[in-house]
């Protein structure tokens, strides 16, 4: 009997020894889990101080810019409209225009380019606070033994808007046409509410018109104005449809759409080039008044 009792004893002790060491294995797992936890959070807030004063640089920087373009864009926009005065340069003022609408389109593109760059710091100083909080969060409802949940493969995405507009643009510039178009679409296909979807579809109607392609020219100078209408192309699309329909033979179209741009948007360069357009043409700026039915 005594023996029975000592090898049920043994037995019982044996299996408490077992069942314990499992227990003792998962409590160090989550306390080396916890230090993990703790020592990435503090990494984490280490780089997010870093980030906060070089974030704060590139800021300064950003706003610096920003304001020497548009003292620029001032710049150009008069020098444009003293040119659009003096008619009676003819055709080399017509020229000379031109290359200052290439400069002021520039001038746009940068300009775009700052507003997006300092959203992007903006985005990031987020990104890095939200980072910031998921370890705790982690670390708080995950189970011990549990494994992470799979996650779905990553879709195929289109280019940053950026990265596509910029090559666009490079070859519209480098007169690879073909190329640029199909750019062009895909900025207005993947980004169709970003800003640079608006330049885009002003580009391909630029490039329809360097091709004498004038009616296309003209439909996307049209959805400019009708898609886009608080784009900075919007002006400049007005105006190159007007002179799209006078090389087209569509002599009243042309004169009622720059009559049109000098109504909508009077103080533009753009209305400065139709007005002396018109003068040229001599045709009035504003159309005649009706006059009153006599019998």
């Amino acid at each position: 009997m005594r023996k029975n009792l000592i090898a049920a004893s043994a037995a019982f002790a044996m299996v408490f020894i077992a069942s314990a060491r499992p227990a003792h294995a998962v409590s160090k797992e989550i306390i080396q889990l916890q230090t993990q936890v703790q020592q990435l959070q503090d990494m984490l807030q280490h780089l997010q101080q870093s980030n906060d004063e070089r974030m704060g640089v590139l800021q300064h920087l950003v706003e610096q810019t920003a304001d020497n373009v548009n003292r620029m864009a001032q710049t150009v926009n008069t020098l444009q409209q003293q040119l659009a005065a003096q008619n009676e340069t003819g055709g080399k003022m017509d020229q000379v225009a031109g290359q200052i609408q290439g400069v002021h389109d520039s001038v746009d593109e940068l300009r775009t380019r700052i507003a997006k760059m300092d959203k992007s710091l903006q985005d990031i100083q987020s990104q890095l606070q939200n980072v910031n909080t998921q370890p705790a969060q982690q670390g708080a409802t995950a189970q011990p033994g549990q494994a992470a949940a799979p996650m779905a493969p990553a879709q195929p995405q289109a280019p940053p808007v950026q990265d596509l507009y910029q090559g666009a643009l490079r070859d519209y510039t480098s007169a690879r046409y073909d190329v640029a178009v199909g750019e062009f679409n895909d900025v207005v296909k993947y980004y169709p509410q970003d800003d640079l979807a608006g330049n885009a579809q002003f580009y391909l109607g630029e490039i329809a018109y360097r091709k004498g392609d004038y009616p296309n020219a003209i439909k996307s100078y049209d959805a400019v104005l009708e898609q886009f209408p608080g784009s900075p192309k919007a002006p400049a699309a007005q105006l190159r449809k007007g002179q799209a329909e006078l090389d087209s033979n569509q002599r009243d179209a042309g004169i009622r759409d720059l009559r049109s741009l000098i109504q909508r948007y009077p103080d533009t360069p753009e209305a400065a080039q139709a007005r002396s357009k018109l003068n040229g043409m001599g045709v009035r700026v504003t159309p005649p008044k009706p006059s009153a039915y006599k019998e």
